[in-house]
C-alpha cells in the first residue's frame, strides 16, 4: 500500500474574515505579497469550489482540480451577515448554532452534516502520493474532530487562521502529522 500524504490549507484572508462576517460563496481573497512555500515536487492540488479557495489555489499552483467535497459549510440565510448583527437580531439562534453541532437554524448545513460529508470523503480518498487541499476553516475543523474522534462540540474550540495547514497521512488509517 502506497502512502497518501494530504495537507489541508485554509484559504487566504478575506474581507469577511477581517470584518467578523460569515462567508459568502463569492468572497475573494485580499491582496498579499508573500508567497506561501507549501508545494512539494509532484504535489497535486485540490480546491474547494468557492472563489476564495480557487483564488488561493491558483496563487499556489497553476494546475488545480476542483473537489466539491471540500466545499465550505452552507450557512443558508446567514451568508454574509456579521456576527454582531446576528448577536443583536438573532441571539438565541446564534447561541443554538454555536452550542449544537446538529443545528441548522440558518437553513443551511449543520456542522454535524459537514463532519459526515468530510468523513465520507476521507474514507473514500485512496489516491497515493502528495496532495494539497485548499479549503476553509470549518472544513478543517470538521476533519480534525473526525480524525481525532472528538465530540463535535470540540469544533468550536479550534481556530483556523488564513493559510493554516493541517497535515495528514494514510497507511491503513488516517493519522495527524505534526511537524
Amino acid at each position: 500500500m502506497k502512502a497518501i500524504r494530504l495537507t489541508f490549507i485554509c484559504h487566504a484572508l478575506t474581507q469577511a474574515q477581517k470584518t467578523g462576517s460569515l462567508h459568502c460563496a463569492d468572497d475573494g481573497i485580499l491582496p498579499f505579497i508573500q508567497k506561501a512555500d507549501v508545494l512539494l515536487p509532484g504535489m497535486r492540488v485540490l480546491t474547494a469550489p468557492e472563489r476564495r479557495a480557487c483564488e488561493t489555489a491558483a496563487w499556489l499552483s497553476g494546475q488545480v482540480k476542483i473537489e466539491p467535497a471540500l466545499a465550505d459549510c452552507d450557512l443558508g440565510r446567514w451568508q454574509g451577515l456579521s456576527l454582531k448583527q446576528l448577536q443583536a437580531e438573532q441571539p438565541q439562534a446564534l447561541a443554538e448554532w454555536l452550542q449544537d453541532p446538529a443545528s441548522a437554524v440558518h437553513g443551511g448545513e449543520s456542522f454535524a452534516a459537514l463532519c459526515q460529508r468530510l468523513a465520507a470523503w476521507l474514507a473514500a480518498f485512496d489516491r497515493p502520493g502528495e496532495w494539497l487541499a485548499v479549503t476553509h476553516p470549518m472544513v478543517m475543523r470538521a476533519v480534525l474532530v473526525q480524525l481525532l474522534g472528538c465530540p463535535l462540540t470540540a469544533g468550536q474550540r479550534i481556530d483556523v487562521l488564513p493559510l493554516s495547514r493541517l497535515a495528514l497521512s494514510f497507511t491503513g488509517q488516517w493519522r495527524l502529522r505534526l511537524g
